[in-house]
């Protein structure tokens, strides 16, 4: 005969906003997930509440020259092994590491915080580090388009923002290795044609369409003929500037 197992108790997160809606939906979603919510709508509140918590999810900005960060530092002092997410509108500001992970408010979804919550289960806090959740935002494009769509997403000047899967298996790279990479100084076998065409479609938020069946320029030369139905579109990038996609569709391989 064998021991009853002790009942697995939930994991308790502390949730910090002053916005009241923000908290009721958040708690909702969390709980749903097999979570405890603690809300608090202010610093002085959340920090009531700092000897009983195992995640904080604190957002930045409270109003009233409150910060979310206030908590961070409070819960850090007294409580270092507690992991800390913390949610803003921005990437600029520095946080000064206290946080273990931050999440880009309007980019980053249910998801994101759920997956967020379940890696700080799974493992000891390690080394504080800032996530830029940008990355969601763009994938959550590709995942809409489909997986049978080469795509690209770049500012203006032919940097890239983002690639999918499939793109980086064409060059059997990893897709880390394009951002930031400037499209036109790595493929410089380009026509001037498409960078015109990528610059044009940023700045005028027209939509471009090929509909030649040619090869894609930039592909790696290849035995076999790739055919492509191309589709450049504007796009607000994850810092509000000009952007353009570039998604490309196999018509025929022969």
């Amino acid at each position: 005969m064998t021991a009853d197992r002790p009942e697995k108790k939930p994991i308790k997160v502390l949730l910090l906003d002053d916005r009241h809606d923000n908290l009721i939906l958040r708690s909702a979603i969390l709980r749903s997930n097999g979570y405890e919510a603690i809300s608090s709508a202010s610093v002085e509140e959340a920090e009531t509440h700092l000897d009983k918590i195992d995640i904080a999810v604190l957002d930045y900005h409270l109003g009233a020259g409150k910060f979310g960060t206030e908590v961070a530092q409070s819960l850090r002092d007294k409580r270092p092994e507690v992991p800390i997410i913390i949610l803003s509108a921005t990437l600029e500001r520095k946080f000064g590491g206290v946080e273990d992970m931050h999440l880009l408010k309007g980019y980053s979804s249910v998801d994101d915080l759920l997956g967020a919550l379940r890696s700080f289960e799974a493992k000891r806090r390690g080394k504080p580090v800032v996530v830029d959740a940008r990355d969601f935002f763009y994938s959550r494009i590709a995942m809409a388009m489909g997986d049978d769509i080469v795509l690209e997403i770049l500012d203006r000047d032919g940097i890239w923002q983002y690639v999918n899967e499939f793109f980086a298996r064409l060059y059997e790279r990893k897709r880390a290795w394009f951002a930031g990479k400037n499209r036109f100084e790595e493929f410089p076998e380009l026509s001037a044609e498409w960078k015109d065409i990528i610059r044009t479609v940023a700045d005028t938020r027209e939509t471009y369409v090929d509909r030649s069946f040619r090869c894609l320029p930039h592909l790696p030369k290849k035995k076999s003929r790739w055919n492509w139905n191309i589709l450049v579109f504007p796009l607000k990038l994850h810092d509000n500037r000009n952007g353009a996609v570039l998604a490309a569709r196999v018509i025929e391989k022969k």
